[in-house]
This record gives structure tokens, sequence and C-alpha cells, in this order.
């Protein structure tokens, strides 16, 4: 592997930004200086010259769900689709889940998650275990220990969806399955809607179930009321709590609430709650829209936005869920419409222009570079185990880098993204910055509009 010298750029991490050079070699990171000398270098380095653009640590999405199979069918983007698009954002490292396989335990579904993985991944990966009702048992504990000494540290657990059996219903086996995390170190990560409201308003319904339904169906009431059951079970065990996606103002006060109790509460958002609402589930491509939870009002995604901002958000990731506009369009009742969309590849591209819109007067900065770079590389790794390997520039570690373009200015559109899903449901946005290299350990796997990802090079991350 040759060795690659990165001169001349703007470095940015999740502390500082300044102008340095910058030394790869056997696929570390193995100098940050003012100044290297090329003839200092070894026989055969690469020269990137990074005039006008950022290099920062490799970007990770923290929730992405590629090759998902689910209601019969199956995600459009695999993963070696996912890995593709990935590199295009800047994208390095995702964190995707293993479903909480029936008839498996923690630890052989995570196996047969990895398994699936394993041949696809061009990029590098972990996983969220899932621990679902239908497999709860008094054996969770000695479960969670063995899925542990394997290197998957973080949980996913569901709020509702009791018909599908994903939701654990008695209090007390929570409360133990969060005494666990809290003593074996692990992070839980809660979808957040309470399912009895769910459920009586679903009971009740009399109107359709056209996409615009969806959002009164699943309100934003729900994921508040489920925050505050779900922490309050989390501050009894004195276990943190990761809320997943938080798509309402609603959602927010909760956090507020339990944050004022002394509970450590993360919170994840996407940019589809930061920039849609609910007015994209009217019209035609009213189901390319769907996902869960839905779409808020524009009130939400301003509630978000000033979060995002004030800093009660740690992490901006996806929830890269991909069907095509077939898949989507098969159907109009938000009850069988496939819920997700893509959004892995759009996700630095979106905050970077957020960032630049919402700084203020000239050499005011309202949400510095160095922000982006915290929500989306350093304290996703932080959080799940990854760091400083993932999400920095210390010296000796995985020389995950991505030269950014901040100035360029573009339109994102169906045909300038990479989702086998062939749409983004940010056409038309008029964004600035783009991705121009991805470097994964050390290998070019993205540059200038050309792909280099390998299947299968992609690597399992034990999170420590």
């Amino acid at each position: 592997m040759s060795a690659i010298l990165i001169k001349n750029g703007r470095l940015v991490d999740d502390k500082a930004s300044w102008d340095a050079d910058l030394l790869v070699e056997e696929g570390r990171i193995s100098k940050v200086e003012a100044f290297i000398d090329e003839s200092s270098c070894p026989t055969g380095t690469r020269v990137v010259d990074a005039s006008g653009l950022v290099v920062m640590p490799g970007l990770i999405d923290a929730h992405t769900h590629y090759h998902l199979v689910s209601r019969g069918t199956v995600t459009c983007d695999s993963f070696e689709q996912g890995s593709r698009l990935a590199a295009f954002g800047g994208v390095t490292t995702v964190v995707d889940f293993a479903d909480h396989n029936k008839g498996m335990g923690l630890v052989d579904s995570a196996n047969y998650r990895l398994e699936e993985m394993r041949p696809g991944m061009a990029i590098d990966y972990t996983i969220h275990q899932g621990v679902y009702g239908h497999g709860y048992d008094n054996t969770i504990g000695k479960q969670l220990e063995d899925l542990k000494k394997m290197g998957i540290k973080t949980l996913k657990i569901f709020t509702t969806y009791r018909n599908t059996g994903y939701l654990i219903e008695n209090r007390d086996d929570l409360l133990y399955l969060f005494k666990n995390a809290k003593k074996l170190g692990l992070m839980v990560c809660a979808h957040c809607e309470f399912n009895p409201m769910i459920e009586e308003l679903s009971d009740n319904w009399t109107g359709d179930f056209s996409p615009a339904s969806h959002a009164k169906l699943r309100p934003a009431e729900a994921e508040g009321k489920a925050i505050d059951l779900f922490g309050g079970i989390a501050l009894e065990a004195e276990c943190p709590l990761y809320v997943v996606h938080v798509s309402s103002k609603c959602g927010l006060d909760a956090v507020r609430r339990l944050r004022g109790k002394g509970l450590e509460v993360y919170v994840e958002t996407t940019p589809h709650y930061l920039f849609l609402d609910r007015s994209k589930l009217e019209g035609p491509d009213a189901s390319l829209y769907v996902m869960t939870p839905p779409l808020r009002d524009k009130t939400d995604n301003k509630a978000l936005q000033e979060a995002v901002v004030d800093g009660e958000v740690q992490v901006i990731a996806t929830d890269h869920c991909a069907f095509t506009r077939e898949q989507k369009l098969s159907s109009s009742d938000c009850r069988t419409i496939y819920p997700g969309i893509p959004g892995t590849e759009e996700m630095f591209t979106l905050l970077n222009t957020f960032r630049v819109e919402t700084n203020g007067d000239a050499g005011e900065e309202v949400l510095p570079f160095t922000k982006l770079v915290e929500l989306m590389s350093t304290n996703p790794a932080r959080l799940f185990g990854l760091y400083p390997n993932k999400g920095s520039f210390a010296l000796g570690t995985d020389a995950d880098i991505v030269l950014f373009d901040p100035s360029v200015k573009w339109t994102l559109d169906d045909s300038n993204v990479h989702s086998a899903s062939l749409y983004t449901p940010y056409r038309g946005f008029d964004v600035q910055g783009r991705a121009v290299m991805t470097i994964l350990r050390g290998k070019v796997i993205m540059e200038d509009g050309e792909y280099y990802g390998v299947p299968g090079e992609g690597r399992f991350l034990r999170q420590c």
C-alpha cells in the first residue's frame, strides 16, 4: 500500500480547524504537521494537493439498514450498493442493525447478520443488536455478556410494533435489561413511539389510510410519551439512553425533562426530520416520503434545527432504508407502503448547506464546521466504541479521511445520487459542498466521481 501525502488542506476535527499537511503510511495516519516535505516521505508516495478543500476524519452513519428484509421484500441498497453510495458521501463506516431473529439468541442473530454483511461491505461496519419481546427470556443477562465478548455493545429496542413481537411489554423485563446494560457498559438505543397510544388511534380511526394519515396515526405526542416512559426506566436503572431518530419538538421536550432529572440522554436526529415536513405526504409521490416515525410539521423542523445549533443533539445519522420508486409507489395505503428513504450519501452535504445558511454575520460561526465533524464522525465513534481509531486524526489510527469541497454549489437530483432506489427525497434542493475524495484505511475508494471500493474489504469493527 503506497503512502499518501495530503498537502495544503484545511484540517478539521471536532475541536479545531487548522492548515496542515497529513501523511498516511501503511493505512494509518503517521504525521500531521504544518509542513511535511515530500522528500522526507517514502518512495512512491502519492501527493494530493488539497488546496481549498476541507480534510476531515471519515464520516460515520450510525443508523443504516442496508439489505433489510422487510414485509416480504428487501431494501434495494445491498451491502455493495450501500458501501458505494456511502463513499460518495464521505462515509467510511456505518452502524447497521441486526434483527433479533425468531428462534435465535442474540449472539447467533448478530453472527447471522455479520455473515450476511461480510462479503459485500466495502467500507467498515459494526452493528446495533436488536433485543425483541418475542425472544426475551431469563437468559438475557448471559446473552448480553456473550454479545459484549464478541465486540457488540449497543442494543436496539422498540417501544412499538407489539403485533410483530418487537415490543418488550413487561416493565420489569425492561428494567432488568437496562440494569444489565448499565452493569456491562452497553448502550441502549430506543425507537420511541408509545404503543398504547398508536394502537388506540388505529383501533378508533375513521379516516382514510392515505400517506398523509400516517402522520396522524403516529403523532409526535406518541414519541414524547415513549421517551418519558423509557427514560423513566433508564433513570431508575441509572443507565444512559440513546434515542434514535428524534423527529419532533415533543420528543425534544421529553428529552429535556429527563435531562433535568439527571438522566444522560443522547439524541440522534436525521436530515429528513430536519429538512422535510409532512407536506411531502400529499400528492402523487407521497408514498416516497413515508417512514416511521412520520414526517412532522415545519415547527418541528425548526425546533430540531435549533437543537442542533444549541448543542442538544449528539448525533446526526440517516436511518437509510431505501426502496425503489416502484416498491414505494406500489401502495398508497400508509399501512402497507414500504417505510423508509435513502439518505447516507446526502447527509453531510445537506448539513453543510444548513451550516452555511445558518451562520450569522461575516466572521460569526453559528454552526462551525467542527460541529459537523463532531455530529457525524467523532460523537458516533465515541458513543459506539470506535474512538479514536475512527473519528479522529490521532497518530497511528486508521487513515479514514474525506476531502470535501465546501464551496461547490449544485442541485440534488435523482440523476446525481447513487442509491439503487434511483431517487433522492431531497430532489431539487440547492446544496453547497461535496466530497471529492474518500479514503478508507489509506486506500482511495472514491475520487472525483469514480468509485474504487472492493466488496469484502470492509472490516467488522469491535466496539471497545
